[in-house]
This record gives structure tokens, sequence and C-alpha cells, in this order.
């Protein structure tokens, strides 16, 4: 996971260093900044519900190798 979010940084900091065209520093562009949030959020929701997570997965693919349904 502190890999996921050291690429993260690494990546808004690299978008950060890219200039325009015309040499004027660019803002952050719009859909890094969703990505970066949307990262965000996946983490914060599987750290707060891991284990349900883990659970719902586990047992989907246990019926599928049983080949019973749930």
């Amino acid at each position: 996971m502190v890999t996921v979010v050291a690429f993260w940084v690494w990546l808004r900091v690299r978008v950060c260093d890219l200039r325009s065209q015309d040499g004027e520093a660019g803002d952050v562009p719009g859909w890094v900044m969703v990505t970066v949030m949307t990262a965000g959020l996946v983490v914060a929701l599987f750290a707060v519900f891991r284990g349900a997570i883990i659970g719902a997965v586990q047992d989907a693919i246990s019926n599928v190798v049983s080949g019973t349904r749930g």
C-alpha cells in the first residue's frame, strides 16, 4: 500500500513539473486530481472495510470453485 501512495506522490510531482509549450508552468490537470482522489478513496475504504471485502471475495471464490450458489 505504501508503494501505491509513493507512486501517486511521484506522479503528482512529475505532472507538476511539466511545462506547457509556451514555457508557462501549468497547474495539475483535472484528470490527475480525480485519479489521485479516487485512489485515496479506494485506499481509505479498503482500510475501513478490509475484513468485509476479503471475506466477500473469499466466499465468492469458494462458491465458484465448489459450484454452489450463495
